[in-house]
């Protein structure tokens, strides 16, 4: 059996060389193109492209995979598979062979492009990864499998892994589905779908009026994608770990005056920072970061 893998994330990456691993034909890999990143806007490759191009794999580059239809009908494979393109694939597209989409959620529940940063913000204990039919509707493909693991104090990036790693298996399942004639696919409950947003920036302050739970699962979820940042006065400084702590009394928003530990009120306690960017830029323990900013003892954090 021949593949078409689509696919421009790390989540992506982690998935093609799951089943490139198990010895799968991947016959041609479609990503976004190169775009401008960095200070000086220099045009880069996806992760993908660049995992593809080292392992020898054709792959090519679409902007709208609306305009690249009959060029794909030339490619030989027998199943496309996608997991995080990044792009709404057209009925041209679906009509040509079976797609298959690698989503990491239990569908219905969270769709769209973001469900494991949604699963931890929402304190989920449990999420996973769904097999899916492609339909022109968004996640809303009949399911081929699925798989449920528990949550638990994995940061976004780690999570991701587990779910990309746990989507490369059950596409091998799949796989051995198709070649036996045994696939089986389930309907959607459309009355239970939910839908994520995009994240972007301005949902990484925190507010340490909100629940000891409630800021670290914040944190957790965006603080290695969109960032997550707290103002001191002129300063705002961006978290990147931190940690509930139940049994401090501390003043809601107020950085308490103790050298030893940089901890700031909540709803229900203290969220105590482990590391952080300063102003500078410079990646610092939170200790180390409040002796060198005594100044800002006692003060108050603003969202």
């Amino acid at each position: 059996m021949k593949i078409l893998f689509l696919g421009s994330s790390k989540f992506s990456v982690i998935v093609l060389k799951k089943i490139l691993d198990a010895g799968v034909n991947v016959s041609c890999v479609i990503t976004q193109p190169d775009c401008k990143s960095g200070r000086g806007y220099k045009l880069t490759p996806t992760v993908v492209k660049k995992f593809a191009i080292e392992n020898d794999l054709n792959v090519r580059c679409y902007d709208k995979i609306k305009n690249h239809i009959e060029e794909i009908k030339m490619i030989d494979y027998d199943v496309a598979v996608v997991a995080s393109f990044s792009q709404i694939l057209p009925q041209d597209f679906l009509d040509i062979k079976l797609s298959i989409n690698v989503h990491p959620s239990l569908l219905p529940k969270y769709r769209g492009p973001s469900p494991i940063q949604t699963a931890i913000l929402n304190g989920d204990t449990k999420t996973g990864v769904t097999i899916m039919k492609l339909v022109k509707e968004l996640d809303a493909g009949d399911i081929i499998l699925q798989k449920e693991i528990l949550v638990g104090e994995e940061y976004y990036l780690e999570l991701e892994e587990k779910l990309a790693n746990i989507g490369g298996e059950l596409l091998l399942q799949v796989f051995d589905q198709i070649e036996t004639h045994s696939l089986k696919f389930t309907k959607q409950d459309n009355d239970k779908a939910s839908y994520t947003k995009k994240f972007s920036s301005l949902d990484g302050d925190i507010d340490f009026s909100f629940s000891g739970n409630e800021i670290i699962n914040k944190i957790r979820a965006l603080s290695e994608t969109v960032g997550c940042f707290i103002k001191i006065g002129n300063l705002k400084l961006k978290i990147l770990r931190a940690q509930y702590v139940k049994d401090i009394e501390c003043k809601v928003k107020t950085i308490l005056n103790n050298k030893k530990r940089f901890l700031i009120g909540c709803k229900n306690g203290a969220i105590e920072i482990l590391s952080c960017i300063s102003p500078s830029g410079k990646t610092m323990n939170g200790k180390d970061f409040l002796n060198g900013h005594c100044e800002i003892l006692n003060k108050e954090v603003s969202c």
